[in-house]
């Protein structure tokens, strides 16, 4: 589990997305930034929280938001997922997992009573200083906009 919390500075990540495109937290500078860790692109959860995240877009965009998707996918498979369900943000295919592990959201996960280490679906509200604002560990997969907008 991530030890960021708010009032954390956000770690100054550098990540390339599903169009081969880097993506500093410099360049998002007097926006905000929701910046969502997922586990594996074009899973059931994943897609449902991406789709959630979409169809809010209109609202996320309205209060000067912006969106980053970020998993260990690569970038063929980030640019499959955007494509097929017409996500309107960039999806970082961190593979060597440097955005990942500054995040601190890699570790230990159970699944179907399997123990095993991957990515904590975690997302952060950075504000437009690069301070988190917020940091969301129980992620509603279906309503995850309304945690993030109230």
């Amino acid at each position: 589990m991530t030890t960021l919390t708010k009032g954390d500075k956000a770690p100054d990540f550098s990540g390339v997305d599903q169009d081969g495109k880097t993506h500093t937290l410099a360049d998002y500078k007097g926006k905000k930034l929701v910046v969502f860790f997922y586990p594996k692109a074009s899973t059931p959860g994943c897609t449902a929280e991406a789709c959630d995240l979409r169809d809010n877009y209109h609202r996320f965009q309205a209060q000067n938001y912006e969106l980053l998707g970020v998993s260990a996918d690569s970038a063929k498979r980030q640019k499959s997922f955007q494509d097929k369900y017409q996500l309107p943000f960039p999806l970082l295919a961190d593979e060597d997992k440097s955005v990942i592990n500054a995040f601190g959201v890699w570790g230990p996960k159970k699944f179907m009573g399997r123990l095993f280490d991957g990515i904590n679906r975690t997302t952060f509200v950075i504000d437009e200083n690069g301070i988190i604002d917020e940091v969301i560990t129980a992620v509603k997969t279906k309503e995850h906009a309304g945690q993030i907008l109230k």
